[in-house]
């Protein structure tokens, strides 16, 4: 089972739960935002109560957040991310002491609206040269600060931008097409243990297979709770948060995404993401026409087409 936000024909956005090839709506229920205002006991009561269903092929998914939802993400959480900064970087000290702080590092990567999600393209900026993806568990919390649900992220990254100056991280990791969730979120209650889910990263261009990689949460350094519990100390998210716990894939430095790249991430018991990868800015103003009624039935693929 999966939460979903989803269109139906002729309709506007609606929360609901996706189970197999079929989407019932949420009884009562309009955003997911509803339900991330609620406990954790109450929004899984509230998700057990469905309407009539659907095929998923006849509505279209959107991103999983909605209202005044946020994605934040989690940084320097794996090994191989503080080497792969570390190498890429000017400053290799600041990556190193992040890793083995009791602080995290924690930075906003992208409100509800400018979230891409499945099927939709991806984004890298034109005065980077250096991109790449972040395939990520997200954590799902609700307005009290309990993990809800997982999805996944690919936090997008200029390698280029940040290795120039830890200063320029938000330049690094805040762009068009940058942030793309998973178009469903898999419940915490069916996720029996978080921090052993395979991560799996391929990388397509054309007929050609050019990265793959694959870890493991086991590998992330810090608690889940933990990390969600710093985040709320002087924040409020009243219609609940997404938080990327990190990435333990980095291709090495000799690899940049290009222009058509199909970026394919997996992980197990929370589901998959795939995009294709478009650069700046036009490619992405269907986003902030998402939910206008003009705009909302028209599908992200025809956006991308007509801003080539």
């Amino acid at each position: 089972m999966h939460l979903v936000r989803y269109q139906p024909p002729g309709g506007r956005p609606q929360a609901g739960v996706r189970t197999g090839d079929t989407v019932a709506p949420v009884l009562g229920v309009t955003e997911l935002a509803e339900l991330l205002r609620l406990t954790a006991e109450e929004l899984r009561a509230a998700v057990a109560k469905t309407g009539p269903e659907l095929p998923v092929a006849d509505v279209q998914l959107l991103a999983p957040l909605d209202g005044r939802g946020e994605v934040w993400c989690a940084g320097v959480t794996y090994e191989r991310s503080r080497g792969a900064r570390m190498e890429e970087s000017s400053q290799q000290d600041v990556y190193d002491r992040v890793y083995s702080a009791e602080r995290p590092e924690l930075f906003l990567k992208a409100p509800a609206w400018r979230v891409v999600t499945e099927g939709e393209p991806i984004g890298i900026r034109v005065d980077s040269g250096h991109d790449v993806p972040e395939p990520e568990l997200a954590v799902v919390a609700n307005a009290h600060g309990e993990i809800v649900g997982f999805t996944i992220c690919n936090d997008l990254s200029s390698r280029s931008i940040e290795g120039e100056n830890p200063l320029y991280i938000p330049q690094a990791k805040v762009f068009a097409g940058g942030c793309a969730l998973a178009a469903g979120i898999r419940p915490a209650w069916e996720v029996p243990n978080p921090k052993d889910l395979t991560i799996e990263l391929v990388i397509r261009r054309g007929d050609e297979q050019v990265f793959t990689g694959t870890t493991s949460t086991a590998k992330l350094v810090r608690e889940l709770q933990n990390l969600i519990d710093v985040l709320f100390v002087p924040n409020d998210f009243p219609d609940g948060v997404v938080l990327a716990t990190g990435t333990g894939i980095v291709p090495e430095l000799d690899f940049a995404l290009q222009a058509g790249d199909v970026v394919e991430i997996a992980i197990s018991e929370v589901g998959t993401l795939t995009n294709t990868v478009a650069v700046g800015r036009e490619p992405f103003t269907f986003l902030a026409h998402r939910d206008s009624p003009a705009e909302s039935s028209r599908p992200a693929a025809e956006s991308l087409e007509e801003n080539r």
